[in-house]
């Protein structure tokens, strides 16, 4: 059996996968690839899989599975699977971090002092203590991002349409979240129902300088439309470590909007997440009947 690993994993992943085959990172040998490892990079479409006519196994290092073509795979009898409960912890700390940061104005402070400048009067802080946190999906991501907010003592509410109820967070509609949340924490996979679900109307249902977080899909916002919302003040920031794809387009309108904080797509890249992921690739080959 032939493992091709296709994007970035932790560094100790060939050898504890030598157990269960030849292992390589040459995609020159995708055609004889059984078992084959992406991340977000790879895109197993079809113009990959018509590559690899030995293919049976494709592991997705991470929680969201919209740069595997599932459909195409099922048709060709090979499997798609991933790894939705390694990255939970890493990702909900990136989304802690913007949460805690913009608020308290560091990014500001740090770029300001950096360019010799004092602004201790100037840049006014506001707390998460007593504030309302709206997370967009509530899953494993989401829940984690919840325990850390109760912590700060924030009321957390949520929306989420496949869940009766949650341990943390308070379930409501998407409009209510709208109308109460501080500050929003997105949290959703990419699917057709929430390809640009923030977009104009749902944004004019928001509080005036709510604060929104994105380290769930780039594509859920509607770009142009947040960053009008930005421009006008009614969206106070954004802070966000997805986008439409990895390295945004140039002209993506969130890349000159104001107050937009970014990070290239590192949520996932934690040292111990890797590591976390490379545990649950060993438990699938185990598992795997080629």
């Amino acid at each position: 059996m032939l493992i091709l690993i296709a994007d970035a994993f932790d560094a100790s992943l060939p050898k504890r996968l030598a157990q269960f085959g030849e292992v390589t990172d040459d995609m020159a040998r995708l055609q004889d690839a059984t078992v084959l490892l992406v991340r977000s990079k790879t895109k197993v479409n079809k113009e990959l899989v018509d590559q690899a006519p030995a293919l049976k196994l494709v592991i997705r290092g991470g929680v969201g599975m919209d740069n595997v073509d599932k459909n195409l795979c099922a048709e060709k009898g090979i499997k798609a699977v991933n790894t939705p409960r390694a990255s939970s912890v890493a990702v909900a700390e990136m989304a802690m971090a913007f949460l805690v940061a913009i608020p308290a104005r560091l990014i500001e402070a740090h770029t300001s002092m950096k360019e010799g400048k004092f602004l201790k009067s100037e840049l006014k802080r506001t707390e998460l203590f007593k504030k309302t946190l709206g997370l967009i999906g509530a899953g494993a991501i989401a829940s984690e991002v919840a325990k850390r907010a109760q912590a700060f003592g924030m009321e957390v509410i949520a929306y989420d349409p496949f869940l009766k109820e949650h341990s943390i967070a308070k379930l409501v509609s998407l409009e209510d979240l709208a109308a109460k949340a501080d500050f929003i924490s997105m949290h959703t996979p990419l699917t057709d129902e929430t390809r640009g679900m923030v977009n104009a109307d749902l944004l004019a249902k928001m509080k005036d300088g709510v604060i929104i977080v994105n380290t769930g899909r780039g594509k859920c916002v509607a770009e142009a439309d947040l960053a009008a919302a930005l421009a006008s003040g009614k969206v106070r920031a954004y802070g966000t470590d997805v986008w439409p794809s990895d390295p945004p387009p140039a002209d993506c309108p969130l890349l000159t909007a104001p107050n937009v904080f970014m990070a290239p797509h590192i949520g996932a890249s934690s040292k111990e997440n890797l590591g976390r992921i490379g545990d649950e690739v060993v438990a699938i080959l185990t598992d795997f009947k080629a």
